[in-house]
């Protein structure tokens, strides 16, 4: 299970993929080979001490990196999937493994660009992060793209893997059928204590392979040093200036590079924004506010009483638990089922899925919830996982300090059921379930927003986000500081208000392709 129910921000509509069976796919991809572990017996590394700086004031970057020129080719096929268009152009950039030592080994980070297409009004260079963490720009970025149409006549797109995500030193932990196991056998809410066991005794198998086959790699994953990645990727591809748009965990990554670079900061956009305030148990306690919340109002929109409709689905299961539903050769177990419910609240169109889902699963069917399942945990027909999930935690649990434990997150069972009797018990126990005995300690407990000097940045929040619920938004805007955070309320639903809800696309065109700032607030409805 992952730490909090964060996908990657570009929210698919799952209809017509699940319809022909098809789901999302990783793999590592070029430069995603497992690095070597540590040596036996060499002390924990820490993240923090590892990152250093690489901002105005620290070890300066080799002309041999900043002054790199991507050698731009036709992109290849992503494993199990199509190459994209031929207007589509993928390279490599080399960066440090160390901020701290630029002149010392470096790692490659995948990029994938299409150049605008008015070139005499271009702006330059827009880069995109769509979260996870863990999600490939290079993957993402092509399929997504119809939705950036607009911005794709002014700006060249562009995104990228970032450091320990597929393409860029991919981390690796282990291997479908250890994936496999764990979904068959982790309870995510134990009742037991074999139960509680078995899902630490988890956690730290998962840390344990994380180290073995991507243990060089492995403490410099910080969303610090990815920052520090864009600025090189801006001095790359020439732009004074970094153009970004970041969703979801791409907030988080934008709001760092602005703190540590706030005098390069062009145009910025954070949509479904990460909550700075928030530690590791801040996030959780989010997450099962905004999942209940858009739980509840998908049961409203079917005519359900939503207290009713929580009952409902809490039965289901608790029967699950007891007995699992047989799929072909699989089971759908409670945890799996958990999953199922998750995903389709990451968008409205995808709400229907849901009803027909939990129908079917309390009519004795659980092929669909399953499904649903598989799509949220990267998991094809042909039973391979992709790596998301391994980066997701590889990059999570370097930022974070925290490491909490199996008696504090059962502390925190009371209230967090009281706040959702559906995912309250999940998230909780993920609070220790996530970096247990982590091999790398964590850079800090909640991450530094500030960025004094920056150009405004537009913080865009959906009301109904069950992800990154609107309340972050609200705190981001407020930590980027006076006259830099600029708050755009999108009441509608799902995780991410671009591309779904035509005010807020039409405020943050605005602003991308003609530089206008909407007022503080603005409210799009």
């Amino acid at each position: 299970m992952r730490s909090s129910f964060i996908r990657t921000g570009a929210v698919v509509a799952l209809s017509a993929a699940l319809a022909t069976g098809c789901t999302t796919t990783g793999g590592t991809g070029p430069g995603g080979t497992p690095s070597s572990a540590p040596a036996p017996g060499d002390a924990k590394p820490s993240a923090s001490a590892s990152s250093s700086t690489g901002k105005p004031g620290g070890p300066a970057l080799p002309a041999a990196l900043t002054g790199q020129r991507p050698d731009w080719r036709r992109c290849t096929a992503p494993e199990g999937g199509e190459a994209p268009g031929s207007a589509w152009r993928c390279a490599t950039v080399k960066v440090p493994l160390d901020y701290a030592k630029p002149d010392g080994p470096t790692i490659p980070i995948a990029l994938i660009r299409k150049e605008a297409g008015a070139k005499d009004a271009r702006i330059g260079s827009l880069l995109f992060n769509f979260g996870g963490p863990g999600g490939s720009g290079v993957d993402i970025l092509p399929r997504g793209a119809a939705e950036y149409t607009a911005l794709g006549t002014r700006y060249d797109l562009v995104s990228f893997d970032p450091r320990g995500v597929q393409r860029s030193s991919g981390v690796v932990c282990r291997d479908d059928e250890e994936q496999a196991k764990a979904e068959r056998t982790v309870d995510f809410t134990p009742e037991t204590a074999a139960e509680e066991k078995t899902l630490r005794a988890d956690a730290v198998s998962f840390g344990q392979g994380c180290e073995r086959r991507s243990g060089t790699v492995l403490p410099y994953t910080t969303t610090s040093n990815t920052a520090r990645d864009m600025d090189l990727i801006r001095q790359v591809l020439g732009d004074p200036k970094l153009n970004y748009f970041g969703i979801s965990y791409g907030t988080q990554l934008g709001a760092a590079y602005a703190h540590l670079f706030p005098e390069n900061v062009g145009r910025m956009v954070l949509d479904a924004v990460v909550d700075p305030t928030a530690d590791s148990v801040g996030h959780a306690r989010n997450q099962t506010i905004g999942f209940q919340r858009a739980l509840d109002n998908y049961l409203t929109s079917t005519g359900q009483d939503p207290k009713e409709g929580t009952r409902r689905i809490v039965r289901l299961l608790e029967r699950l638990d007891r007995k699992p539903l047989t799929v072909g050769d699989r089971e759908l177990n409670d945890s799996l089922a958990l999953m199922g419910v998750v995903m389709p609240l990451y968008a409205q169109q995808n709400w229907p899925l849901l009803t027909s889902a939990l129908t079917k699963a309390e009519n004795g069917s659980g092929a669909e919830l399953l499904s649903l399942a598989d799509w949220y945990n990267d998991r094809d027909a042909t039973g391979h996982y992709s790596t998301q999930s391994h980066s997701q935690r590889a990059i999570s649990c370097a930022d974070s300090a925290q490491r909490p434990t199996l008696d504090e997150a059962r502390a925190l069972l009371p209230e967090f059921r009281r706040l959702s009797p559906v995912f309250g018990a999940a998230l909780a126990w993920d609070t220790a379930g996530w970096c247990a005995d982590w091999p790398v300690e964590g850079e800090s407990t909640t991450p530094a927003a500030s960025a004094p000097g920056a150009a405004p940045i537009l913080v865009v929040g959906t009301t109904g986000d069950p992800a990154t619920p609107y309340e972050g938004a609200e705190r981001m805007a407020k930590a980027l500081g006076p006259g830099v955070g600029v708050l755009v309320t999108n009441k509608g639903e799902g995780h991410g208000a671009y591309g779904s809800a035509a005010c807020a696309t039409k405020t943050i065109d605005a602003y991308l392709l003609r530089a206008e700032i909407p007022a503080y607030g603005k409210t799009c409805s």
